[in-house]
């Protein structure tokens, strides 16, 4: 854990896909990506999203639905894990592989060295073990491996073309609901317990099953100067829905839904979401089949990733979250969180859209109304989210 940060608290997530026990054949599913364009809510996806509600009394975007995942724990960087891990020690990066970015584009969060500040676990590895454990804190959901089926996890190594893609993840049925209920109570009262859990139980977080999807930044000046996290985000692809439960603290309802569902409850106003969710959730449009989701995720994930920091435009109609690449994103920006966050403008959307050649913002009126603009190609071959005013209609903004 950096605790050299002062205006940072970092932290892990994990987008959780998981297919659908009657599903349609793959050709039905590419016919159908078309009424998913048509019509948002009529769903031709073969996998649900993970989304759980934070509670009203919380501090940090209360009421909204989230990916699970929270703050990074010291535990999560502790020696004792070596042992755990100790048949991948020698592996790079314990067998998840080494990302192909250079690491002075690299964010912080995955570049910092970590043996600098008194860790022998790998940063890549660290917030992977915290998105397990969070996942199963806030939703039950255990993503780990018996350790007598170790032999059979599928690392990367350094030759490409000998990774072959796993199968989607299993969950194991090794441990019954008591007992996965009394250590998840004793790890949501002290995080250094998912450490004995997983030396008791005989198992290991499977942060194989984790491949890197981005960096997010709270902006700055929207959530208060106490709320500002840099954090992990990753995706996991599960064979079917597992057992989900929520923490009756933090989370107060938990909702697997496939992205169409999603955003047709958010422009309902059914729900809401944060712009990372629904910006991530827009990118999922293009895989309506989850083993094309799943294919792509693996072969991306060495590839790595940007650190989005938001700024924060308001117009004389609108507002919008202007990410990097975006023509009104500031060449220089004060990533520490000690300034800056938050850009006037007097002229209205219409002017801004005319006089931009590259955008790559979030645009809304309210809190339901958010649409995204891009035209500027993703760095790292990750993927464009869908644009445009209605997320159920084809994009007008990406040219790609």
């Amino acid at each position: 854990m950096n605790t050299a940060l002062k205006h940072w608290r970092e932290a892990a997530t994990v987008i959780l896909a998981a297919g659908l026990r009657h599903t349609p054949s793959a050709d039905s599913l590419k016919a159908g990506l078309g009424k998913v364009i048509d019509v948002a809510h009529k769903s031709a996806f073969d996998y649900q999203v993970l989304l759980l509600k934070r509670s009203g009394r919380s501090g940090f975007m209360p009421n909204a639905y989230v990916f699970p995942g929270g703050l990074v724990d010291s535990s999560d960087f502790s020696s004792e894990w070596q042992e755990i891990f100790k048949a991948f020690t020698k592996a790079p990066n314990y067998g998840i592989g080494v990302v192909k970015q250079p690491p002075a584009t690299r964010p912080p969060i995955f570049a910092t060295d970590r043996s600098q500040l008194g860790s022998p676990i790998p940063g890549d590895v660290a917030f992977r073990i915290c998105a397990v454990r969070e996942t199963f804190e806030e939703s039950g959901v255990l993503l780990a491996v018996p350790k007598h089926e170790e032999s059979g996890i599928r690392v990367h190594t350094d030759d490409a073309n000998s990774d072959t893609q796993p199968t989607l993840t299993r969950l194991s049925g090794l441990w019954n609901k008591d007992v996965l209920s009394k250590w998840r109570s004793l790890v949501i009262g002290n995080p250094a317990n998912f450490i004995k859990m997983c030396r008791e139980l005989q198992c290991l977080p499977n942060i194989w099953a984790l491949h890197e999807w981005g960096n997010w930044l709270t902006p700055i000046g929207v959530y208060g100067k106490q709320r500002r996290y840099d954090t992990a985000f990753y995706i996991c692809c599960l064979h079917e829905i597992p057992y989900t439960l929520h923490d009756e603290k933090e989370i107060v309802h938990f909702k697997w839904s496939t992205p169409s569902e999603v955003m047709h409850s958010y422009k309902s106003k059914e729900l809401w979401i944060a712009p990372p969710q629904y910006y991530d959730l827009g990118r999922m449009y293009h895989f309506p089949a989850l083993r094309d989701l799943h294919r792509f995720a693996w072969q991306r994930s060495l590839e790595g990733c940007e650190q989005w920091l938001p700024i924060y435009l308001v117009s004389s109609d609108c507002y919008a979250s202007l990410l990097p690449g975006d023509a009104l994103y500031p060449e220089k920006v004060d990533t520490s969180g000690k300034s800056g966050g938050v850009v006037k403008i007097e002229k209205s959307l219409e002017e801004l859209q005319q006089e931009s050649a590259n955008m790559h913002r979030i645009v809304g009126q309210d809190p339901y109304s958010i649409s995204i603009h891009m035209n500027i190609r993703p760095k790292y071959n990750h993927l464009p989210p869908l644009c445009g005013e209605d997320v159920g209609g084809a994009s007008k903004n990406s040219k790609l």
